[in-house]
């Protein structure tokens, strides 16, 4: 039997996860890229043991995270018969990716404002 050794989410890793997830993102989205943002490059099932997610939970974030070009895959062949490993790491900073989802927010703050304020001119009620 093999000894796996993976680093996990802490507490202050949990409440980024949290916060990720009030503004929007998925549960998946928001875990696999805390764990990507504190490590280097790791397998998909790092990743699920780490964040404490299934397969298709990390597939799915992945896909979402390359749609958002914040991550790159590489694969590694194993030795013998069987699939690739595929290794992940994120392709921009966390700061970066920050920065887009406030940016993300800020418009769609000031959008949703100007249809309220369209939605006082169109009141029968002045």
């Amino acid at each position: 039997m093999k000894k796996l050794s993976v680093s996990v989410l802490d507490d202050k890793d949990e409440e980024f996860a949290n916060i990720l997830m009030d503004i929007g993102l998925k549960r998946n989205v928001a875990r696999t890229l805390i764990y990507l943002a504190n490590a280097d490059e790791v397998t998909s099932r790092s990743i699920e043991l780490g964040a404490d997610l299934r397969q298709p939970e990390v597939s799915i974030a992945m896909r979402q995270l390359r749609d958002e070009n914040w991550v790159v895959e590489r694969e590694i062949k194993k030795e013998g018969k069987g699939r690739p490993l595929k290794c992940y790491k994120l392709s921009v900073p966390i700061q970066d990716i920050i920065t887009h989802l406030e940016e993300t927010k800020r418009k769609q703050a000031e959008k949703d404002l100007e249809s309220i304020e369209r939605l006082r001119t169109l009141s029968p009620i002045s």
